[in-house]
């Protein structure tokens, strides 16, 4: 990781997203290669926390949030207990109500990802080139 990077547990609530969300703010606007990253990091750190608090997260866990930017880009990684949940991309509908997060995320992204943790569970990540 880069000198410029910040991790945290978030809780299994719906302050989740916010408190993620916040964490990202603070670690741009400390950075002076982060302003760049501030709108579309905003809304990965949304997506892919909800997911993990809605299809990743079972009662007792918590979500790890990992950040990091440097010049080039930032990286995004969501860390959450299910490893048997990988994220899908659902064919979009114009009356549908759900799905359409990790299209923004992909679009949004240079890249994405998920893998398996060491332990238990898995890594949704995404990065963001300048």
């Amino acid at each position: 990781m880069s000198s410029h990077c910040s991790t945290t547990w978030l809780p299994r609530s719906r302050r989740a997203p916010g408190e993620g969300r916040s964490l990202l703010a603070a670690l741009l606007s400390a950075n002076p290669h982060g302003e760049p990253y501030l709108d579309s990091g905003l809304l990965i750190v949304s997506e892919l926390v909800t997911n993990a608090l809605l299809h990743g997260t079972p009662p007792g866990h918590r979500i790890y949030l990992s950040l990091d930017v440097d010049p080039a880009r930032l990286r995004i990684e969501v860390h959450d207990a299910r490893r048997d949940r990988e994220p899908v991309l659902r064919a979009l509908t114009l009356d549908g109500e759900a799905g359409r997060g990790l299209h923004l995320v992909k679009s949004l992204s240079t890249r994405t990802g998920c893998s398996p943790r060491e332990h238990t569970g898995k890594i949704v990540w995404s990065e963001v080139a300048a």
